[in-house]
């Protein structure tokens, strides 16, 4: 800048003695005055940069500063910030059949979760979630259910899950919803029905918790492929407390799915669950109607194939879409079964082979509006009974097949809320249908994780 402001001088005076004294006074002037501003605003420039190389130097002292007082003090109580949510449900239901006398011809009592909700109105399981990021390494989840009748809440799941194994890994340790199937590893508040097919009623006694370990793995390819194992204590139906060290149930599961263009996708399942209970029992009665006490110890072994593809024009399921999901169980088990264990005692082989599906199609033909239909069917099979024990004694597990129509319409004001009116005509029982109403609500409070596929 200065060279050029000093070439415009020599110019000049070169030029003096063809321009007249005044202009050439006017010019030096407005030379000079031009070079006094250049020098003003070059110094304001170089004191603000001055300026912010200081400011930025003490910002980088005090973030310095600020992070080892972190690493000194503990974390202030509002550093721990879990998702907390909500799940209130409830029901009004008509039925033709006493729901306290429910079971399910041909199967075991599970004495789980089975029979439908109690008639007139009702409340239905709340459920209170709590989540939140432990470390870098982990997250740990507890979800309780309330049951309507009081008496304290149940851990439904209580887990760590780890963040950070790395290569696709991911381990879970504590209660969690089994791996198992498509269904099993949903809440209750996301099934499309009111309650579960009766596959998962007579197989699982509703719905399989496991208190143990879960690994799981998810390729890295463009086709979803993921494999899991799980090792539980047992406990719950099908399965019994052993009161041994280790596990007593174990599964395994394998997925895969992939899109179909742009407005399809699928997914498919092959699972299995091997346990080996120890003195299960239920209660029957005899050839004569009196009441008696019966015990199942042997192995358990059951296969799960399940499928569920869902359709939503050009991948937008706002307005339109259709999920269309099975499930097909075949059960094996075979070992010793004690007939009247607290007078005649009398034990022999048993071995059974038990099968079982469901099918459904859910509809949403316009926004917040659906419609759906799920049949559901089960084969109990011809259990053998080894000398001493005689079929006759055993009438709960004479062979019958079980079977359900269902018929929904649900309406969703928003994410949070759903109104479902159900039919059913449930002919699980040999005496008699049971025709089935249930209205249902199911509303969320609070954070609320996104549902699985």
């Amino acid at each position: 800048m200065h060279r050029s402001v000093i070439s415009v001088a020599v110019v000049l005076a070169l030029a003096a003695p063809l321009a007249h004294a005044d202009d050439l006074k006017a010019l030096r002037e407005e030379i000079a005055q031009m070079k006094k501003n250049y020098e003003e605003r070059i110094s304001a420039l170089e004191s603000r940069l001055a300026q912010a190389e200081s400011k930025a130097a003490s910002a980088e002292t005090s973030a310095q500063q600020a992070a080892v007082a972190a690493t000194q003090k503990p974390a202030s109580e509002s550093a721990f910030n879990p998702a907390v949510s909500l799940v209130l449900g409830g029901t009004y239901t008509r039925l033709s059949q006493d729901p306290n006398t429910y079971s399910i011809a041909g199967f075991v009592p599970t004495n789980g979760e089975v029979s439908p909700a109690r008639r007139s109105f009702g409340l239905g399981e709340s459920e209170l979630g709590i989540a939140a990021n432990i470390d870098q390494t982990l997250r740990g989840q507890l979800t309780a259910s309330i049951p309507p009748e009081g008496g304290g809440a149940e851990v439904e799941e209580g887990y760590i899950q780890t963040l950070a194994l790395g290569g696709g890994f991911t381990a879970r340790a504590g209660r969690f919803l089994s791996g198992i199937g498509y269904m099993n590893g949903q809440h209750a508040h996301a099934w499309d029905f009111a309650d579960a097919p009766l596959v998962y009623k007579a197989m699982l006694g509703g719905q399989l918790k496991n208190d143990g370990v879960q690994l799981k793995w998810v390729a890295p390819t463009d086709l979803f492929v993921e494999f899991g194992a799980e090792a539980a204590s047992g406990g719950a139906f099908p399965s019994t407390d052993r009161n041994k060290n280790g596990g007593t149930l174990g599964a395994l599961f394998a997925h895969v799915g992939g899109d179909i263009g742009f407005s399809g996708s699928w997914r498919a399942g092959l699972s299995l669950l091997d346990t080996s209970p120890h003195d299960r029992q239920y209660d029957d009665v005899d050839s004569l109607g009196n009441a008696v006490t019966n015990s199942f110890t042997g192995r358990s072994r059951t296969w799960i194939a399940d499928f569920v593809g869902k359709w939503a024009p050009d991948g937008n399921a706002q307005v339109r879409n259709l999920i269309v999901q099975g499930e097909y169980f075949h059960r094996r088990e075979d070992g010793t079964l004690a007939f009247d264990i607290n007078a005649t005692n009398a034990e022999g082989g048993y071995a059974s082979t038990q099968s079982g599906f469901y099918g459904q199609a859910v509809y949403q033909f316009m926004p917040r509006w659906r419609v759906g239909y799920r049949y559901d069917r089960l084969d109990s099979g011809s259990p053998s009974f080894a000398a001493p024990l005689a079929a006759a004694d055993f009438p709960m597990l004479a062979a019958y097949t079980p079977r359900r129509n269902s018929l929904m319409v649900d309406f969703s004001p928003s994410e949070f809320s759903r109104w479902r009116l159900q039919l059913a005509r449930d002919q699980a029982r040999r005496d008699a249908p049971d025709n089935q109403l249930w209205l249902q609500y199911v509303v969320s409070l609070g954070a609320h994780g996104a549902h699985n596929y």
